[in-house]
């Protein structure tokens, strides 16, 4: 019997499923998500993948998966009735923040937003560790036993422990934990000393506080998983994505859920990551564009950046993520008029329920699909005709709410919302490139996700890359993207080292206990020796500075040649990304951090048929279409019949089952060996 490997990423319109056997066979589907239900829609994918592929349950021997519940639990106020344990004196400490208004915010209308847990739901505890991890104030039991009892008059659903300086030193916060299991054995516990045990006390009690309250939701999705894998004879080890761009356990999942918040933007830079290699491009930007949103990620050489300075909404994250930069532009993103006669597109979005005008599920607003389809961009059926589209319905929609507010006619007001929604897209683009000095023609554009290959060939050309790539299934290549990634750990401490006398043996001392945890947690997945894989980085700054860079530690000891080096790499890095360094101020060392990566057995895309280099690919029909300059009768090719060499010279259109990549006049496009697409403007 084969072996298979199964992926589902489960996005807020679409379920994307890829199925990939050890043999060379390659199945994909796309389900219908179910925002009340997520796994709904996961298990509606399996079905249909495993009818498709006729392949067994039980011969899959692994089953990944990309989810949003904890990203939509935490966006949408829907995570569990949370309660704090705090050191007293710091009851106020979320409300409080960073005192500082978010530089992308109007300055005179912003509004702080609601804390994940209210201050009503915060007891303090006396008790006080000082920075080196000394007792100041021992914990105080009775008290801890008597906030406790108020909580669990409240009623909560799971508990977060946060303790100052318990990064430093964790024994009261276990303390707390046990006093609570004994008072409420039914309640989840997060401790700021495993979610994140670092200083900075505002973002390790905002991340803990956000792990407490998705905790139990992510335990009853993981649950429902379960019990739906053993009724399909599904009995694969399963494993999670995680911000970081690895995977997990579910078991882990259950416990550091805050860790899945990003996973499908995350699966997806790993899988333009992954066929970026295989099309010989390492320095990528990525955008991931989807029905509510676009996602943005740079990678150089092969390797997605990654940020411990991210957020998830309104809220601090403070965990290793890949440096995804989203905005509210998308498929479903909305076209309004203003009070004041300007045409805006999103951040507003119509989601997968009602979904755009032209589904006919009851929306009426228009969206950027419908002016595709008014353009005749997208095909009047989606996924191979399994859902009908309805032309009427988005003309209707862009007349009545874009055009005749604005005295133009509905192609105009179409071409205006692409043209919106492609800027603002650009703006995106450049975020993550220009704003940081780079050149947008050093690198390949990576365009994917159901309406990325759409608007990828306008986004090139404005964006002024040199090369578009459509990967071979661009819907689901956050799915594919799983199927590419290594299980991986992060662990770190914060061990404040001031120059010149920096004490060697409390870092040697720190790192051996970070490689401990490093080494049970892979343990714990019975991952090979050989397919171990342990590295070290540590935080430096100047001192004084409020923020620090990551660098990788040189070697293996800890001694102070290594130390040398690790401060001439800071100063090389500093320079590197903010075009100086000041090689005689004092650098300090702030945290320590060990990432253990157990290595993953690979899936390898099959190659497709070929054709000698340079054929002019056969057309399947043809469309009308307005792909600039007005519409016109362009031809339509089926990109599963496109081989190996085949080129589409645009203007043109691409059809498949989950996307269409339009090519515009002035560009062509070549197939390689593994089914991308590689778009060139000829015109520059």
């Amino acid at each position: 019997m084969s072996e298979h490997a199964l992926a589902l990423d489960v996005g807020g319109t679409f379920t994307d499923v890829i199925l990939v056997g050890k043999d060379g066979g390659l199945w994909t589907a796309k389900a219908s998500s179910v925002p009340s239900d997520p796994s709904r829609g996961f298990f509606d994918g399996v079905d249909k993948i495993l009818g498709q592929s006729a392949v067994p349950g039980s011969s899959v021997t692994r089953l990944l998966h990309g989810s949003t519940v904890a990203t939509n639990a935490i966006l949408e106020g829907r995570s569990a009735r949370t309660g704090m344990l705090v050191t007293e004196g710091f009851k106020y400490i979320l409300e409080i923040g960073r005192a500082e208004v978010p530089r992308a915010a109007n300055l005179f209308a912003w509004v702080k937003p609601d804390r994940p847990v209210q201050p009503r739901m915060i007891a303090e505890v006396p008790e006080r560790m000082l920075l080196d991890g000394s007792v100041e104030r021992p914990l105080d039991e009775e008290a801890c036993r008597a906030a406790v009892r108020r909580l669990k008059a409240l009623g909560v659903e799971s508990v977060a422990v946060v303790f100052l300086h318990s990064y430093a030193n964790p024994e009261h916060e276990r303390r707390a934990a046990g006093i609570l299991r004994e008072a409420m054995p039914e309640v989840d516990i997060s401790l700021s000393s495993d979610v994140l045990p670092v200083f900075r006390e505002y973002e390790r009690s905002m991340a803990t506080a956000l792990n407490a309250g998705v905790q139990p939701v992510v335990g009853r999705y993981i649950g429902r998983l379960r019990r739906g894998m053993a009724e399909r004879d599904l009995t694969a080890p399963f494993y999670v994505m995680k911000s970081n761009g690895g995977v997990f356990s579910p078991e882990q999942a259950e416990k550091q859920s805050i860790e899945m918040a990003l996973s499908g933007p995350a699966a997806g830079a790993q899988g333009a990551a992954y066929v970026g290699a295989l099309a010989g491009a390492k320095d990528i930007i990525t955008i991931d564009i989807g029905g509510t949103s676009a996602d943005v990620c740079l990678i150089r050489d092969g390797v997605p950046a990654i940020t411990k300075d991210g957020e998830i909404g309104p809220f601090p994250l403070s965990i290793p993520i890949v440096d995804i930069h989203t905005i509210g532009a998308g498929g479903g993103s909305i076209a309004s008029v203003t009070a004041q006669g300007a045409l805006v597109v999103g951040p507003r979005s119509a989601g997968a329920d009602p979904g755009p005008a032209c589904y006919g599920k009851g929306g009426d607003e228009p969206t950027v699909t419908d002016a595709n389809l008014l353009l005749g961009r997208v095909p009047p059926h989606l996924l191979d005709g399994e859902m009908a589209l309805d032309p009427a319905l988005a003309e209707k929609a862009i007349r009545t709410r874009v055009a005749e507010p604005l005295g133009i006619d509905t192609v105009a007001a179409a071409e205006g919302i692409l043209a919106i929604v492609n800027n603002n897209m650009v703006g995106a683009l450049k975020v993550v490139s220009v704003e940081k000095g780079l050149d947008p023609r050093d690198f390949t554009l990576c365009a994917f996700g159901g309406a990325g290959p759409m608007h990828g060939g306008d986004l090139a050309r404005q964006f002024g890359t040199r090369r578009l790539l459509i990967p071979r299934h661009p819907g689901i290549l956050c799915a594919l993207g799983l199927l590419a990634t290594d299980l991986q750990y992060d662990f770190a401490r914060t061990r404040l080292q001031r120059p010149p006398n920096y004490d060697l043996e409390d870092m040697a001392a720190a790192y051996r206990v970070l490689r401990a945890d490093a080494v049970a947690a892979l343990d714990a997945e019975a991952v090979r020796l050989a397919n171990r894989r342990l590295s070290r980085s540590a935080d430096l700054r100047y001192a004084r500075q409020g923020v620090e860079i990551t660098v990788d530690f040189p070697g293996d000891s800890v001694d102070a040649a290594a130390v040398a080096r690790l401060v001439d790499e800071f100063h090389a890095l500093h320079e590197r990304l903010y075009t100086f360094a000041d090689r005689t101020a004092p650098v300090e060392i702030v945290n320590l951090r060990v990432t253990a990566t157990g290595v993953m057995d690979k899936i390898e895309l099959p190659e497709i048929g070929a054709v000698a280099e340079g054929t002019p690919a056969p057309a399947a029909g043809e469309r009308r279409a307005h792909l600039g300059g007005g519409f016109a009768t362009v031809p339509v090719y089926r990109r599963e019949e496109l081989l190996a060499g085949h080129v589409v010279v645009g203007p043109a259109i691409v059809d498949q089952l989950d996307t269409t990549t339009v090519i515009l006049a002035g560009q062509s496009a070549v197939t390689d060996r593994y089914g991308s697409l590689s778009i060139t403007d000829t015109e520059a």
